[in-house]
C-alpha cells in the first residue's frame, strides 16, 4: 500500500514527458536509422554487445531516452553523468566503481554522459584510457557536432549516430501514445481536440518531442477547472470528457523559439544555407533564411559581414556594384537601427540573391598556393630601379605601359618559371562578360610575344610550360597551338565553355568528392582488421575467374551499387549471394546497417561463412539457403514471401534488395514483380513457414485460431530493388564472331555466303518470340514493373568479355539435338556448317574471344 501511495505521489509530480519516456526499443518512436529492425545499433543492444557510442542531435529527439532504454536492456553496470554538473573528480569516482564492478562481477561498466561537449579536453582525456582498456563502454550524447567538440581521440574509438528531429508522424504516435496509455498518460480520459488543436501542438514543436508532451501536458490538465487525476473514480470532478479547444492548445505551446545557439551547429548550418540560396541565386530561399536569424536574434552585423564576404566571393566583377550595395545598406543600418533594419538586410540579400555570379576572384588562392610552395625572384626588369639601377641593373628592359598605343605593351610580369600559369579567367557573367574577350585577348597576344624569343637560351622552356605543375589548379597554356588547356579537375564544362574553378575552392569545398551525397547519420571507426578480411573474401571469387571475367563482374557490381546509394545504415538483401560478388562490398558501406544474403546451396553458404567467420557477431551478413521446396532455376513469388519473412522476424526490414540475373522468363519476371507489390500490403502468413525461426524472433508473435500470423511489410519506406539482368536474345552470334573475329577481309572469300545465311538464321533464332528465353528484353521487364505500379529507372549496357572457346562448347552449341544447333544445320546445310565448326575448333586454342552481352540495370522503388 505503502508503495502504491509513493508511486501515486511520483506520478503527481512527475511530469508527462518524464512519464512517457520509452522502457524498451519497441516504445522508441522515431530514428529508424539508427533503431529501425535490423539495424547494427539495434542488433548490438539486443545482443549486449554495444561498443562506445556518441549519439548527436537536436534537443528533444531522444538521445538521453535510447541511453536510458540501453540501460534497461543492458546486463552491465549503468552509471550516469552530466557533463554540466560534474567533473574529473567525478569521472575518477566512476571509473573506480567500473573497476569494482569488473573485479567482483566480471561484467562492464556503461557510462552515459549527457552534454558530453561540455567536458574540456583535460576531463575528455580522463577517460580516454579506460576506454581504450574496456574498462568504461562511453555513451556521450550531445547536440553539438562531435567531430569538432568531441576529443578526437574518443571520436575515433567510438561509433557515432546521428538523431535528426522527429518528424509530424513521430510526434503524431507519441502524443497518441500518451493519450491512451492508462498507466502513464491519460487513456483514463476520453481527451478530444478541437479540429486542428493537436496538429497545432505537432506542428510548433519542430520535431522536439519533449516540447510537444509538455504542451500536450499543459493543454489537457489546465482545460478541467480542477485537476484531480489520481482521485476515484479516477476522472476529473466535473465529468469524463476532456475536450481541447484551439485556443488552449495555442496557449500551452505559444510560439516556439526558434531552434538556434549562436555558437552551435543551427547557427553555422542555418548562416551557410543563406549564403549558398545567395550563391545560388535563389532569393526565395535567401530571404527565408534571413528570416530564420533575424527571428532567432542573431547579431545583423554578423549577417552584413556574412554578405560583404559573399559579395566578393561569389557575386564579384560579375557586377562589381554588389560590394557597395552590401556596405551601403550596413552603414544604413547602423544609423536606423531595428526593427527598421531589417528592410537593409532584406535590400541587400535580394541583391546579392539576384546578381550575376563569377568566383573569378578565388584566382587569388591559386596565386596563393604558387607562392606557398616556392620563393621565386623577382624578374629583373620589374625591380625597383630608383635604388640601385645603376649599380645592378634593376628595372633594365622594362616596357612603360603608358608610352604605347592603348596604355598597353606585352611584356613579361610573371616570374620566369610561371610564365604561362593563367590564375584569372573572368567569367561570362555580367561585368566579366563585358571584358572577358579583352582579357584574353590581351594574354594571347602577351604569350605569343614571350615566345617568339623561345630561341633565346635564358627564355621559356615549352616543355615545362606545358607540363607545369597540376597541383595548384590553374591553367598552362600549349604554346604550339595558343590555346588554353586546363587541368583535370580544375576546370567544369559549360554551354559557355571552360570556367576555371580554383584548387583552393575545390579542396576547400568538395573535400569529400564532387558532386551532391546524401547525409550519412552514422559513423563507425577505422578497422584495419576487419578491411583485410573483407577484401580477402572479396579477392576469393575475383581469384577464381578466367581472362577479364572478374573485371567485368566488378563493373556490373559497381553499377548497381551506385544505383542503390547506399547510406551507412541500411539493410540490405543479396538474392543468390553465393559467389561473394555483391555480398561483401555492400557489407562493407553499410557497416551501421545488416546485410543478409539468400544462397541457392549450403555448399555455397558454408564458403561465405568461412570467409565471415573472423569478422565480429555483428558484422557478419546473415546468411540462408533457399529451401528445398523453393524453385532452383528461378525466383517464384512465394520464394520471395518466405524468405523475406523468415529474415524479418529475425530482426531485419530492408532498404535494398540486389537481384543479378534473377530471370530466366517472363513467368520468373511476373513473379518477382508481383513479389514485390505483395509484399507492400500487410499479408497472413501460415504458421509452418515459420516454425524454424519463431524461437529466435526479437519481437514474439501470436497465432490466431487458423494458425496464421500477422505480417507487415518488411520493406521499409525509401526502399530500392536492384536488379542486374544479362538479356539472352541480345547474346553474341556466332556467325558475327567468327566474320569478324577469326577470318579477315582476304580470308573471308567463300565463307561469305555461309556465315549469311548463318547470320540470318541467327536472327530468327535469338528474335524468336515462342522460346521463353527470347521472349522478352529490358523493356519487358521495365514495363512488367511499371504495371504493377511501381516506379522504374532503366538503363542499358553493352558488354565485352574476354572468353575462351573450348571444343566442349563448340560440340554442344552444334550438336543437331540442341535447338540452335538443329536450326543453324537447317539454314546452312551439314557440309558448310561443318566448314564453320572446323574454323571454330582451329581458332579456339590460341583465341581470346571478345563476347558480346547486353545487360540491363533497373531501380525499381514504391511509386512516386
Amino acid at each position: 500500500m505503502a508503495d502504491d501511495l509513493f508511486t501515486q505521489a511520483k506520478r503527481s509530480t512527475e511530469p508527462l514527458a518524464a512519464r512517457m519516456r520509452p522502457r524498451n526499443l519497441d516504445e522508441y518512436i522515431g530514428q529508424d536509422h539508427i533503431v529501425g529492425k535490423g539495424r547494427l545499433l539495434r542488433r548490438a543492444i539486443a545482443a549486449d554487445q554495444l561498443t562506445s557510442v556518441i549519439f548527436y542531435g537536436p534537443p528533444g529527439s531522444g538521445k538521453t531516452t535510447l541511453a536510458r532504454v540501453i540501460a534497461n536492456h543492458t546486463k552491465s553496470n549503468f552509471i550516469t553523468l552530466n557533463a554540466v554538473l560534474t567533473g574529473v573528480a567525478d569521472i575518477r569516482d566512476s571509473i573506480k566503481k567500473a573497476e569494482d564492478f569488473y573485479n567482483l562481477y566480471s561484467r562492464r561498466t556503461i557510462l552515459f554522459v549527457d552534454e558530453v561537449h561540455r567536458w574540456n579536453k583535460s576531463q575528455q582525456d580522463a577517460l580516454l584510457p579506460w576506454v581504450e582498456n574496456g574498462t568504461i563502454i562511453l555513451i556521450g550524447a550531445t547536440t553539438e557536432n562531435p567531430f569538432f567538440e568531441v576529443n578526437k581521440a574518443l571520436v575515433s574509438r567510438s561509433r557515432v549516430f546521428q538523431l535528426k528531429a522527429l518528424t509530424k508522424d513521430d510526434l503524431r504516435k507519441a502524443a497518441n501514445q500518451a493519450l491512451n496509455d492508462t498507466e502513464r498518460g491519460y487513456g483514463h480520459w476520453k481527451v478530444e481536440f478541437e479540429d486542428g488543436a493537436l496538429e497545432h501542438l505537432i506542428e510548433t514543436a519542430n520535431g522536439d518531442a519533449r516540447s510537444l508532451l509538455n504542451a500536450l501536458e499543459l493543454a489537457v490538465e489546465t482545460t478541467p477547472e480542477v485537476w484531480k487525476p489520481y482521485d476515484e473514480p479516477p476522472v476529473p470532478a466535473w465529468g469524463s470528457q476532456i475536450y481541447v479547444s484551439k485556443e488552449a492548445a495555442e496557449e500551452s505551446i505559444q510560439k516556439k523559439v526558434v531552434l538556434y545557439d549562436r555558437d552551435g551547429d543551427y547557427h553555422y548550418d542555418i548562416i551557410s544555407a543563406f549564403i549558398k540560396s545567395l550563391r545560388g541565386r535563389d532569393p526565395d530561399a535567401a530571404v527565408y533564411w534571413l528570416a530564420r536569424m533575424v527571428r532567432a536574434g542573431e547579431d545583423p552585423h554578423f549577417i552584413f559581414r556574412r554578405m560583404l564576404i559573399s559579395a566578393c566571393e561569389d557575386t564579384g566583377l560579375a557586377d562589381p556594384m554588389a560590394i557597395s550595395v552590401v556596405e551601403s545598406c550596413a552603414q544604413a543600418f547602423d544609423r536606423v537601427g531595428m526593427p527598421e533594419g531589417r528592410y537593409f538586410l532584406a535590400h541587400a540579400a535580394l541583391y546579392l540573391a539576384t546578381a550575376k555570379k563569377s568566383n573569378s576572384s578565388m584566382a587569388f588562392f591559386d596565386a596563393l598556393s604558387a607562392v606557398e610552395k616556392e620563393d621565386i625572384e623577382v624578374p629583373n626588369h620589374l625591380k625597383d630601379s630608383s635604388r640601385d639601377a645603376e649599380g645592378f641593373g634593376h628595372g633594365a628592359g622594362y616596357l612603360y605601359p603608358h608610352a604605347y598605343r592603348d596604355h598597353w605593351v606585352a611584356q613579361q610580369y610573371l616570374p620566369d618559371s610561371l610564365v604561362g600559369r593563367v590564375f584569372y579567367t573572368p567569367s561570362t557573367q555580367g561585368y566579366e562578360g563585358q571584358i572577358r574577350d579583352d582579357v584574353l585577348s590581351l594574354r594571347e597576344i602577351q604569350i605569343a610575344s614571350i615566345l617568339e624569343k623561345a630561341n633565346s637560351p635564358d627564355d621559356i622552356n615549352i616543355d615545362e610550360l606545358a607540363t607545369a605543375p597540376e597541383e595548384t589548379g590553374s591553367i598552362n597554356l600549349m604554346p604550339e597551338q595558343g590555346t588554353r588547356s586546363p587541368t583535370a579537375k580544375s576546370c567544369a564544362k559549360s554551354e559557355f565553355g571552360e570556367n576555371p574553378i580554383s584548387q583552393w575552392w575545390i579542396n576547400e569545398h568538395f573535400k569529400s568528392g564532387d558532386g551532391k551525397k546524401a547525409e550519412n547519420l552514422t559513423f563507425s571507426p577505422k578497422d584495419a582488421s576487419k578491411d583485410v578480411i573483407l577484401n580477402r573474401a572479396d579477392r576469393f571469387w575475383q581469384q577464381r575467374l578466367d581472362s577479364n571475367r572478374a573485371e567485368v563482374l566488378l563493373g556490373i557490381r559497381d553499377s548497381m551499387i551506385s544505383m542503390a546509394e547506399l547510406a551507412r545504415h541500411h539493410r540490405s538483401l543479396v538474392w543468390n549471394a553465393d559467389n561473394g560478388l555483391l555480398l561483401w562490398e555492400v557489407a562493407r558501406k553499410t557497416p551501421e546497417g545488416v546485410t543478409c544474403g539468400v544462397c541457392r546451396t549450403e555448399q555455397g553458404k558454408q564458403i561465405l561463412e568461412q570467409y565471415g567467420r573472423t569478422l565480429g557477431t555483428l558484422d557478419r551478413p546473415i546468411l540462408k539457403v533457399r529451401g528445398k521446396t523453393m524453385s532452383q532455376d528461378f525466383m517464384t513469388e512465394k520464394d520471395f514471401y518466405d524468405v523475406l519473412v523468415q529474415f524479418q522476424y529475425k530482426g531485419a526490414l530492408f532498404d535494398r534488395l540486389f537481384f543479378v540475373d534473377p530471370f530466366a522468363s517472363e513467368a520468373s519476371i511476373i513473379a518477382l514483380a508481383d513479389g514485390i507489390k505483395g509484399v507492400l500490403t500487410p499479408q497472413k502468413v501460415e504458421a509452418d513457414i515459420l516454425q524454424n525461426v519463431l524461437s529466435e524472433s526479437e519481437t514474439p508473435m501470436v497465432a490466431s485460431d487458423d494458425e496464421v500470423f500477422a505480417w507487415e511489410s518488411p520493406l521499409a519506406k525509401g526502399w530500392s530493388t536492384i536488379v542486374s539482368q544479362k538479356i539472352p536474345c541480345k547474346g553474341q552470334h556466332i556467325g558475327k564472331l567468327v566474320s569478324q573475329q577469326i577470318l579477315t577481309a582476304e580470308t573471308l572469300g567463300s565463307f561469305a555466303p555461309i556465315l549469311d545465311k548463318m547470320e540470318e538464321a541467327e536472327e530468327e533464332f535469338f528474335g524468336n518470340t515462342d522460346n521463353p528465353l527470347f521472349s522478352w528484353d529490358g523493356t519487358f521487364i521495365a514495363n512488367t514493373f511499371r504495371k504493377r505500379g511501381l516506379t522504374v529507372k532503366a538503363a542499358t549496357q553493352e558488354v565485352i568479355e574476354k572468353r575462351r572457346i573450348t571444343p566442349d562448347d563448340i560440340e554442344k552449341w552444334f550438336n543437331t539435338e540442341s535447338a540452335y544447333g538443329a536450326k543453324m544445320c537447317d539454314a546452312v546445310g551439314t557440309s558448310d556448317l561443318q566448314k564453320i565448326v572446323n574454323l571454330l575448333l582451329a581458332a579456339c586454342s590460341k583465341t581470346i574471344f571478345n563476347w558480346k552481352s547486353e545487360i540491363t540495370f533497373l531501380r525499381v522503388s514504391a511509386s512516386e
